[in-house]
């Protein structure tokens, strides 16, 4: 190995260090490696704090009741849909933000900024209203039983009721990574889960003056949480040290940016929207097997999750790197930021995919040690981790289309993997084949591995290169 190769590990340390405290934003020169580093590491923490308090939040949850468990998937199902918005918003945002950046126009930088926060605030606010009128109907829609509304529906009614939360934190985080600071999103979100943790055990269980709210202690203590950190995202953004800096002038709507901001976004919106319905369909048709196969499933997706988040992490990271370099008139740099981001990503899901091809079993126990429970778990992670080298490089280049500000190629792959594909496919294997649940999970690993593969063909053909936003 030459020498030139070997980045000593006090180099490393001092790039992480760099990394974390966010002193470089401009991705447009110098090495392609660093500036993936760079981005990839607040965002890979970032990703994991959000994981970490779904982990934690379901594992206070389950001493409570095997209903309370429930509640919280049926809500996370509802919720995604908010979930959609906000991450179709923030993909606009993340998108044109890096691009004035790279075109070195910071004022049109933060008037999309404040276009899209003004945007997030009017949509969380009607979604708010329904959420407390109609939580009982909603968790009846999803089929939920009526002791489980009874027990559950105060936390659907606080997590929905409270979505402004989710909305801003997602998308004042998107402005930050657009702008290059990932660092002070990853901060926010540090404040945001670090509050939860210490919370959800205080309303769910009681402490002090605090009485014990039960599954709805969990929604309260995350709304919390939530509603701090965004309290810090606005503090950075009129009072801080990003790049984007906010003054009261910059407070007034500007149509235009806000239509273009709401075209970009319907296509990440779109994209979201058809992976979450295909994940309700699933959840509907795993429900036929009965609570403790649909516990399994449950504890597996969100184990997968967290494992998933540095993936995300360097995904966000090659987004940010596209619209970067295609405000600098730089789309090869662009392309090959892509390729590389893609291998890295490879590389980590592969070896994730071996631990749990062998320690399935083992990692579903310390969630639940119900048999059933493990079995169905521990298979969904062994056939869907199968695939996972697909996915890296499926997720990585579907961001980068939406970096560009291209958001409808990935809808159509989605739609043509998803819908067209996953869920015919699903239904046939499990209910009319009856190989049950397996039929669920084989269909979701083949339905990334073609994902995967149209995303990099479609990819190679450049189109996105020329994207306007």
């Amino acid at each position: 190995m030459t020498h030139h190769n070997t980045i000593s590990f006090k180099k490393l340390i001092q790039y992480f260090w760099i990394a974390v405290s966010g002193k470089e934003t401009e991705f447009t020169s110098g090495s392609i490696r660093k500036a993936i580093f760079m981005l990839s590491i607040p965002m890979i923490l970032e990703m994991l704090m959000e994981s970490i308090f779904a982990l934690v939040d379901i594992a206070y949850v389950s001493s409570v009741s095997v209903n309370a468990v429930a509640t919280i998937g049926l809500t996370e199902s509802v919720i995604t849909l908010v979930y959609a918005l906000a991450i179709g918003l923030s993909m606009a945002a993340t998108a044109v933000v890096a691009r004035r950046i790279g075109e070195k126009d910071v004022q049109g930088a933060r008037i999309a900024a404040v276009q899209a926060i003004s945007l997030g605030v009017m949509i969380s606010i009607v979604i708010g209203i329904i959420g407390i009128l109609y939580a009982k109907d909603i968790l009846a829609l999803m089929g939920g039983e009526p002791d489980l509304i009874e027990e559950g529906f105060g936390y659907t009614k606080f997590m929905i009721g409270g979505n402004i939360t989710v909305v801003l934190l997602f998308l004042i985080n998107a402005i930050f990574r657009g702008a290059g600071n990932a660092s002070i999103a990853m901060w926010a979100l540090v404040l945001s889960n670090g509050l939860n943790i210490i919370l959800d055990p205080m309303f769910i269980f009681g402490f002090g003056p605090i009485p014990e709210y039960g599954v709805m202690g969990a929604a309260i203590a995350t709304n919390i949480g939530r509603g701090s950190a965004v309290i810090f995202q606005l503090g950075i953004l009129f009072f801080g040290w990003g790049k984007i800096k906010l003054v009261l002038q910059d407070l007034v709507i500007n149509l235009k940016v806000m239509v273009n901001l709401i075209k970009v976004s319907l296509g990440g919106i779109a994209q979201f929207l058809i992976g979450t319905s295909s994940w309700i369909f699933l959840m509907r048709i795993m429900s036929e097997f009965g609570s403790e196969v649909l516990a399994g499933y449950t504890i597996a997706i969100r184990v997968m999750m967290f494992t998933l988040m540095p993936s995300w992490g360097m995904s966000n990271a090659a987004a940010t790197l596209v619209g970067q370099n295609l405000g600098a008139k730089q789309p090869d740099r662009a392309e090959i930021s892509v390729w590389k981001t893609g291998k890295y990503n490879a590389i980590f899901m592969g070896i994730v995919s071996l631990i749990y091809l062998i320690f399935a079993k083992s990692i579903i126990t310390w969630f639940n040690a119900t048999p059933e429970v493990v079995k169905s778990g521990a298979l969904c992670l062994q056939v869907i981790a199968a695939g996972y080298i697909f996915y890296a490089y499926g997720m990585v280049v579907s961001q980068a289309f939406n970096g560009a500000g291209d958001t409808r190629t990935p809808t159509k792959i989605n739609l043509i993997s998803f819908w067209l594909f996953q869920l015919p496919l699903a239904y046939t294997a499990a209910i009319v084949l009856e190989w049950g649940a397996v039929g669920v999970f084989v269909a979701i690993t083949l339905a990334e591995v073609v994902l995967a593969i149209i995303a990099m063909v479609w990819f190679k053909k450049g189109n996105w290169k020329q994207v306007q936003v």
